[in-house]
């Protein structure tokens, strides 16, 4: 098995806590509200959503894939910092054991910088396709956009 590590980075001119609030606490109901072309639905299978949740997110029509299932594996509400890993789906191949993301968010100046950080566990000697990872990264991108929007969008709302 072997480990890829990619890293990213993004601006944000919304503050540390009010995009925590929105990007990992509200998620599950922000996301389809928001974006339901990409996520219909997510249900939690398993937990309540702290440490060990593992949840079902149901793509969205315009998707390449139908669903993915995602185990919480770190909340740190006071460092803005939320870790989870895709361990099962049609998004995975049989040659990925899992993905693992951890995100955290950094103040910088009156907004954030967005810290997210990839691990993908390959099974045997399987090599990921660099442009799987530049669509994974725009996909991301893409959803921390969407939800930026919002929140400029609607200033009272998670604060």
């Amino acid at each position: 098995m072997g480990v890829l590590t990619y890293e990213t980075e993004y601006a944000s001119i919304i503050p540390p806590a009010r995009l925590y609030n929105a990007l990992v606490l509200d998620a599950d109901n922000l996301i389809p509200k928001i974006a339901p072309q990409a996520v219909k639905t997510v249900e939690i299978l398993e937990g309540d959503g702290s440490v060990g949740t593992i949840k079902k997110v149901s793509f969205g029509e315009g998707s390449e894939y139908n669903y993915v299932k995602h185990k919480v594996e770190g909340i740190d509400k006071d460092n803005f910092v939320y870790s989870y890993s895709l361990i099962e789906g049609d998004a995975i191949s049989d040659k990925i054991e899992k993905i693992s993301y951890e995100i955290k968010l950094v103040a910088s100046g009156s907004g954030s910088i967005i810290k997210n950080i990839s691990h993908y566990h390959t099974k045997g000697d399987f090599e990921i396709k660099e442009e799987h990872v530049k669509a994974g990264k725009e996909r991301a991108h893409g959803l921390f956009k969407l939800i930026e929007n919002y929140l400029v969008a609607n200033p009272d709302a998670y604060n």
